[in-house]
């Protein structure tokens, strides 16, 4: 998701009129992301970039746009909610939504389970009356509200309301209670309390309403949490029917809303969704796809192709470089490309300058591999500069008054100074990956370019510098070294910063004219000296020499990851209790710690080889949402709550990945916790009974971390599938250059085609492949079409995407017949 910005929101009803405004990102009614807050402006910009994956299922995708009480509840201006069908409408699309208001009687989610049975009574005077017995069997995914869930259901047919007992601490509630009600009696009962219907075509015209309720202890009263009406005359046809629905909205009546008045919301939203298949699927698609670095020439390849045929370049790169890095095969496959480029090359000051595959590929392969790497280098100076705000202008017009200008430039030279020491020191950190691929583009570079010294530093400093640091410096948030988007001043500080690291790095030779303005001209004086770009290249040569090896010994702790969490206590102490906490976690490549607060002495270290498995914790034990557990030797659990599902993913993933090659790690483990003398999941009563279910498969413990090489293998199958009209295009641009060696065709300019044979023959491999991963697609489609059911717990009753999904089959059944 790209949140760009808000504008035209509404004025504070105050002598200021301006607001303190940030944005939530919700599945349903789950917060999964907050921006920061921008303050006093009814036109916030944000600019903030979040990806997640999402761990389960959702109906809605919702912005909030919120209004900073300092003294009260922060308001709700207003939100914009995308339902899931609708996302592929706005894919990777800029788009201005209109903020609409937020009625509590529509923020809903979740499902429940009912039974209705509709029965004939015959009474002593042979009258027959039918009887409805609905059965309130238990809800899912219900919303938590001011963080707690204490739900209850109200069951209405047109007299008065009956009510399930409420369920405290819960959020998927078991109820099954079952309510009788008389739809129609015989003529002489006439007990108000029951319905007055006589003619049996009435109950056509009767529904039966379901509602959930949050019991809350305020005030205000109970809070709706979602609703179900359902008409009796479906139950004509079958006198009993049972089905799970999903909750809906509540009806509001007839009042009128002018969503014109909110303002709006500027959003790019990219979503996929893929249906994985089990390995053996893939084999020949990744296969021609990974031996792409051992064909010649390497524009005939599987992977190159997949280059020519995207219309970014961006697209193919990502999936492409994860598979790649997962089979160990980047380098060569790197080499190859970025060797072919520099052939094409016929300028070395316009060296890997493009938007080439080439460059893409080493952009996202620096962005994967190198991400710890920055965090070493930069983040301490970063975090100092968005802390201490120390003025760095050094444009006369824009100085503000009370500054001085030669103070500002003196601050901004000693903030430079030192992210170019830390930057050229750093070149034993760099990662072995990068510094192969480095050694590779300086040798092509060297051999192509013979005459030009410099051009086997170019080749490396126009990634290291122009597409590693300088982009980091300047988007810090872009690269996980801050969680916001920096303030403006702290934002202008780092461009300056950031352009003049670029410059420093380039090695180019009249410096200063790589300057529009003046200021920074006269800035880079400071620079000038010989040492600066001595210094440029012993950390080019390092990072880039073949003899470089990783010093694994001066290893220092790189931190993963950090935040606030609740834990349960431990049971360290003999008397302490086992209460919950809201703690410091910090997560680094050598221990898993917890503290009162962020830079505090840590309470608890455990050592990663202690770390024998991280699972799931089933919300039975606690009743309590997005738990996990970390388990560690005689049998000591540490139990944490996450704020959100997507943040409990990503702990369990990384805590996952940095203990996988421990040699103790579990194979099997608790899903519920030890209470009340006995484990809740199997029921044993010894605390040290070994784990009743199988622990989840890990992932190897290195660069190839969170990569599923049949996942990629299948975003690569979608783009194949999506551009096959470019690749059948390609087919014909071969067919006429092998038979036509004159002006090439502008429909067929675009392709890079040396060898048009042999390009050929992978495209034919290509298309096969991915046909018949279609028809697999196709045929998984057909069976699972044949075997869901609507209305089960997988499909609830008002699942919009399955409808559509049964209107696509349809179509297609139709058209196949």
């Amino acid at each position: 998701l790209s949140l760009g910005e808000a504008k035209n929101l509404p004025t504070y009803p105050g002598p200021n009129k301006m607001r303190d405004c940030y944005c939530t990102v919700n599945l349903d009614q789950e917060e999964v992301f907050r921006t920061k807050i921008v303050e006093k402006s009814l036109c916030p910009f944000y600019g903030e970039d979040f990806y997640c994956e999402i761990p389960r299922t959702f109906r809605h995708l919702s912005f909030y746009i919120f209004d900073r009480d300092v003294f009260r509840r922060d308001s709700i201006i207003g939100k914009v909610a995308i339902q899931k069908e609708d996302l592929q409408k706005y894919h990777n699309r800029d788009t201005w939504f209109q903020l609409q208001h937020v009625d509590a009687d529509s923020e809903v989610q979740g499902k429940v389970h009912l039974e209705l049975r509709l029965s004939e009574v015959i009474t002593d005077t042979g009258v027959i009356c039918h009887k409805l017995a609905t059965r309130v069997l238990e809800c899912q995914g219900l919303p938590i509200v001011n963080g707690q869930c204490d739900p209850y259901a109200t069951v209405t047919l047109a007299g008065p309301s009956r009510q399930t007992k409420v369920k405290k601490k819960t959020n998927n509630p078991h109820f099954d209670e079952v309510f009788y009600f008389e739809v129609t009696r015989p003529s002489s009962y006439n007990k108000k309390s029951h319905f007055d219907i006589e003619d049996v075509d009435e109950v056509d015209k009767m529904e039966i309403r379901v509602d959930l309720w949050n019991a809350s202890n305020l005030k205000f009263g109970d809070e709706f949490l979602g609703e179900l009406r359902l008409p009796l005359k479906f139950l004509r046809q079958s006198s009993s029917y049972e089905a799970w629905y999903f909750l809906q909205p509540r009806d509001n009546g007839n009042k009128s809303l002018k969503p014109d008045d909110l303002g709006s919301l500027r959003l790019n939203v990219v979503y996929t969704e893929d249906h994985v298949f089990s390995s053996d699927y893939y084999s020949p698609l990744r296969d021609l796809l990974l031996k792409s670095a051992d064909v010649e020439p390497v524009s005939a390849s599987a992977a190159h192709i997949l280059g020519e045929v995207c219309r970014e370049k961006q697209e193919a790169a990502i999936p492409l470089v994860r598979l790649f890095l997962h089979y160990g095969r980047i380098v060569p496959f790197i080499s190859a490309i970025a060797n072919a480029e520099v052939k094409r090359t016929q300028d070395p000051n316009t060296i890997f300058r493009g938007n080439s595959l080439t460059s893409k590929c080493i952009d996202e392969t620096m962005k994967l591999a190198g991400m710890h790497y920055l965090q070493v280098t930069l983040k301490p100076i970063i975090d100092e500069i968005c802390q201490v705000h120390k003025p760095c202008e050094i444009d006369p017009v824009k100085l503000k008054d009370g500054e001085n200008l030669e103070n500002n430039r003196e601050n901004l030279r000693q903030y430079v100074d030192r992210i170019f020491t830390v930057i050229t020191k750093s070149g034993v950190s760099c990662p072995t990956v990068m510094c192969d691929i480095f050694f590779s583009l300086r040798e092509s570079a060297a051999k192509r370019f013979q005459g030009d010294l410099d051009v086997r530093y170019t080749a490396v400093s126009s990634f290291i510098f122009l597409r590693f640091f300088a982009p980091a410096i300047l988007s810090p948030n872009l690269f996980q070294l801050t969680p916001h988007h920096p303030d403006p001043q702290t934002s202008r500080t780092l461009t300056l910063i950031s352009k003049t690291i670029q410059t420093l790095g380039s090695l180019s030779k009249s410096k200063s004219a790589n300057f529009k303005e003046s200021y920074m001209a006269t800035f880079y004086d400071y620079f000038n000296e010989q040492k600066y770009a001595d210094a440029v290249k012993n950390f080019l040569d390092l990072i880039s020499s073949s003899g470089r090896r990783d010093h694994k010994s001066i290893e220092q702790p790189i931190l993963l990851k950090e935040g606030f969490m609740i834990k349960r206590a431990q049971g360290r102490k003999r008397f302490g209790m086992k209460n919950f906490k809201k703690r410091w976690f910090r997560l680094t490549n050598h221990e898993f710690t917890y503290q009162k607060s962020k830079g505090d002495h840590p309470l608890c270290s455990i050592p990663i080889e202690n770390i024998l498995a991280v699972e799931r914790l089933e919300e039975e034990s606690f009743k309590m949402k997005n738990m996990f557990q970390v388990i560690q030797p005689e049998r000591r659990v540490l139990y944490i709550q996450a704020n959100n599902c997507v943040e409990a993913k990503d702990w369990i993933d990384i805590l996952t990945k940095v203990s996988q090659c421990n040699k103790k790690r579990l194979t099997v483990y608790h899903p519920s916790a030890y209470l009340n003398g006995h484990w809740l999941c199997c029921k044993a009563t010894a605390d040290n009974t070994p784990g009743c279910t199988p622990c989840t498969g890990g992932l190897p413990a290195n660069i190839q971390l969170d990569i599923d090489g049949d996942r990629e293998t299948e975003r690569i199958y979608s783009l194949f599938n999506l551009y096959m009209p470019k690749l059948e295009k390609m087919q014909e641009a071969c067919g006429s250059k092998s038979v036509y060696d004159g002006p090439e065709e502008e429909e067929y300019s675009t392709f890079i085609i040396d060898d048009p044979k042999e390009t050929y023959k992978t495209l034919k491999l290509i298309i096969e492949g991915v046909g018949t991963l279609e028809q697999e697609h196709a045929q998984y489609k057909r069976d699972k079409f044949k075997k869901t059911k609507y209305g089960s717990q997988e499909h609830p009753i008002g699942d919009k995407s399955f409808q559509t999904y049964i209107r696509q089959q349809s179509e297609i059944s139709a058209h196949s017949i």
